[in-house]
């Protein structure tokens, strides 16, 4: 997978984003319209508190006293309520964002895995899972709704200013779209790649924690704990430097934008007097004007502290389009015939990784109802071809077949439904032993998950845990030795149930007897299952009808 970031503009990663959230519009339009009527109402209580004063001092106003006072009162009501009923609305759609776009990152990741996952710093992939996509959703719940206020609110307040005078509704639009839009976009050009490279240095810092966390005992061991620290604390200053050097861009922004506020307050002042001396307009035309601007800066000044932050913003943006935008190597398949499987074979395949070529013209003719044994030493290119049986990569030549049909032009999951395929490392779910063999078969009875065991041999050891199958596996399932996990991957294929089993070392970790109880089991199955079965030891062969023999990627 791509590790590069693909640089995009700030306004293209905005328009993929906000396409990103189509299923929200009418929740994020009724947060829009709330927002706009609550900043109207803020906007105007001071307002009509000028009109107030207007009106003590006996200039003709639009409204009475006793109105006026009504009107702030209604006003400051209703501006409590729609702020709760903004905010309430922002945090659900917050947290259903936070849904959508993990649900989108993880379909991405799905399609893309295994063949463009493997060798990714997995570390930065949480970091993006995480921290970038909680990013997001403060970008999609109070950048967009800001500046959708903003615009609104901007139309009205210049049309209630120049309603006083053109000359003032131009000085208020000029000050709006140097507040709102000017000032964000140069200190977001000011702040360069700053955010990108805060955003990667993030992901490289959680990379190298969960990496120590998992050699934790191998560190111990050979004394590497001071090392390993040392550039621990070494990436977290860099980072540390990072986000203070941003956060003194931030002070900067906010004191600029303060700064700029209060020069077009005094210009609007300033021009209101001499428009009121020359005789165009009243002094209601000096004090409403300046009231209404100085009032009314609340979403633009929003606006503006975003552009500090939009660099990290767009980083993580990018970060996560790129997951999404990554062509899978390998194409799910779908509205095909289903069919049943019969048999495979491979026939004069060649494979590489980049320019190392793993596999060069094999083939192999795998019967149904057989024991297929494969030998070859380590690296040979094995554990390769049954991932082409999978289909986690597509053949640079020749072809890989499932009954007589390729297996690109089978449908991806009749494909998963018809193998099962165990490796050398089992992985085990932070959950109980029940729910990771489950995995195999969501609708598994508690008598089809003992038998498999019983075929594994592991549903004595089981029994003799003090939960028995409820009992939790731990991180990793570092609670269980290799051999157990090892079992439990293998139990995972007999619960399955599919016709082609794929069997990548499965006795590697286990000891003769247990070997024995497994291969008996491989030998009772035989009648329903075809067995491709990789291994090294000459033992496990004992069960195989045909042996294969590979050798630097050829098979003999």
């Amino acid at each position: 997978m791509n590790t590069g970031i693909k640089k995009r503009s700030g306004f293209q990663v905005m328009a993929r984003l906000i396409g990103l959230v189509k299923p929200l519009t009418g929740y994020m339009l009724l947060a829009i319209l709330m927002g706009f009527i609550g900043h109207l109402c803020a906007a105007f209580i001071t307002i009509f508190g000028g009109y107030a004063v207007l009106e003590a001092l006996h200039f003709d106003t639009p409204f009475p006293l006793t109105a006026l006072f009504v009107c702030v009162v209604a006003f400051a009501i209703v501006r409590g309520f729609l702020r709760y009923a903004e905010q309430a609305c922002n945090h659900f759609i917050a947290f259903k964002l936070l849904a959508l776009l993990r649900d989108k990152v993880f379909r991405a990741l799905r399609r893309l895995c295994p063949a463009k996952l493997e060798g990714r710093d997995k570390g930065d992939l949480i970091s993006v899972i995480t921290s970038d996509i909680e990013l997001l959703e403060v970008f999609y719940a109070h950048t967009i709704s800001p500046a959708a206020i903003a615009f609104l609110f901007t139309i009205i307040m210049c049309l209630f200013i120049g309603s006083y005078h053109w000359l003032l509704g131009l000085i208020a639009l000029a000050a709006y779209l140097t507040v709102g839009i000017i000032i964000p976009l140069v200190t977001s050009k000011l702040s360069g790649d700053d955010g990108i490279k805060f955003r990667t240095k993030s992901g490289e810092l959680s990379g190298f924690v969960l990496d120590s966390l998992r050699g934790l005992s191998e560190t111990l061991q050979y004394g590497q704990g001071r090392k390993r620290l040392d550039e621990m604390n070494e990436k977290t200053d860099e980072l540390a430097k990072d986000e203070e050097r941003m956060k003194r861009t931030s002070g900067r922004n906010s004191a600029v934008t303060n700064a700029v506020v209060l020069a077009f307050d005094l210009i609007m002042l300033f021009v209101s007097a001499l428009l009121c001396q020359s005789g165009t307009v009243g002094f209601d035309g000096v004090l409403i004007p300046t009231i209404a601007l100085f009032s009314s800066f609340g979403p633009m000044i929003a606006l503006a502290a975003l552009g500090s932050t939009l660099q990290n913003t767009f980083a993580a943006g990018n970060r996560v389009l790129d997951i999404l935008d990554e062509t899978p190597v390998v194409e799910e398949v779908s509205g095909r015939p289903e069919i049943a499987f019969t048999g495979a074979a491979a026939e004069q395949v060649t494979f590489s990784y980049g320019s190392e070529t793993i596999l060069s013209d094999v083939s192999v003719e795998i019967p149904e109802h057989s024991v297929v044994g494969i030998v070859g030493r380590s690296g040979s290119g094995k554990s390769t071809l049954l991932k082409l049986f999978m289909r986690f990569w597509d053949v640079q030549k020749g072809s890989v077949t499932l009954s007589g049909t390729s297996v690109a032009d089978i449908n991806t999951a009749n494909l998963r439904n018809m193998e099962s395929f165990v490796t050398q490392e089992t992985h085990l779910f932070h959950d109980s032993i029940k729910n990771n063999l489950r995995i195999a078969k969501l609708t598994a009875t508690d008598e089809e998950i003992e038998a498999a065991c019983q075929k594994a041999s592991v549903h004595d050891f089981i029994l003799t845990l003090p939960q028995g199958y409820d009992t939790p596996v731990g991180e990793l399932g570092d609670t269980l030795s290799g051999g157990e996990r090892q079992r439990l991957g293998l139990a995972r294929a007999f619960l399955h149930d599919a016709p082609f089993l794929l069997l990548d070392e499965p006795t590697s970790n286990l000891d003769s007897l247990n070997e024995a109880v497994i291969l008996k089991s491989l030998r009772e199955e035989r009648e329903g299952k075809t067995v491709v079965l990789v291994s090294h030891r000459q033992s496990t062969m004992r069960i195989a009808d045909t042996v294969y023999s590979v050798e630097h990627g050829r098979m003999s």
